[in-house]
């Protein structure tokens, strides 16, 4: 079962290909606009901590740290973390960027259902990830050396499957909140008058690249589940 199971990682191709392109293309992107800086002269860093009191949310920091498009929303310890990159920097890219991070805490404000689902099943996950390969490999053990085709072992390959099921569960619930995030980060740069249209063109590119990632990460889940349940449904014929 487990030379099947490597053999048909053939089947993650096409999950793999789309994560490159969408990592090229986050790379292009923000690469070719974080070098047009906006003409409102606007940090990001500072335009954060503005929308943050005008939206009642002055107890959110936002701190610098290290990392390459490293950003993201703290919501367990109310913080924007901004990469260096983007943190003092004007420019459309890191503005939109910035923004979209700020979007994830107004989600948060508000209640906003997906939102509140993924946050629900992160924990979930983890501890799903830890008991994932173990609970697999019991089961393995039992079909293969103690009670081949028992109950005990089907049990364990079964929450196996579950296990991986999940994973595409928290990828699914994960879309809407990214794609609303980038969305409310367009409104509010358009509505506010940060940016103008020719420069929020190159803001969406930057978000609507980074949220490809995701499309391809829902899909080689989505993929891993299909390789896992056809290798079982082989190994009990």
């Amino acid at each position: 079962m487990y030379f099947e199971y490597y053999l048909m990682g053939i089947i993650l191709l096409p999950g793999i290909i789309i994560a490159i392109i969408a990592q090229s293309k986050v790379s292009s992107a923000y690469n070719k606009y974080n070098k047009v800086l906006s003409k409102s002269n606007v940090v990001a860093s500072d335009l954060i901590r503005q929308l943050l009191i005008n939206a009642n949310l002055s107890h959110i920091s936002v701190n610098q740290i290290p990392g390459h498009l490293s950003d993201y929303y703290d919501p367990k310890n109310e913080t924007i973390c901004l990469s260096s990159g983007v943190y003092n920097s004007s420019s459309i890219a890191s503005l939109g960027i910035a923004c979209h991070e700020f979007g994830h805490a107004l989600q948060k404000k508000e209640n906003y259902a997906p939102y509140k689902i993924r946050q629900f099943l992160i924990p979930v996950t983890n501890v799903v990830s830890s008991l994932l390969w173990p609970l697999v490999i019991i089961g393995l053990l039992f079909n293969i050396f103690a009670m081949p085709n028992s109950i005990i072992g089907s049990i364990f390959l079964w929450c196996g499957i579950a296990f991986f099921g999940i994973s595409v569960i928290i990828n699914l619930a994960t879309l809407p909140v990214e794609y609303n995030a980038s969305n409310r980060a367009i409104t509010i740069l358009r509505e506010s008058g940060i940016l103008d249209e020719e420069e929020l063109k190159g803001t969406k590119k930057v978000l609507n690249a980074a949220a490809l990632t995701y499309v391809a990460s829902l899909l080689i889940s989505i993929l891993n589940l299909i390789r896992f349940l056809l290798v079982v449904n082989r190994d009990r014929e």
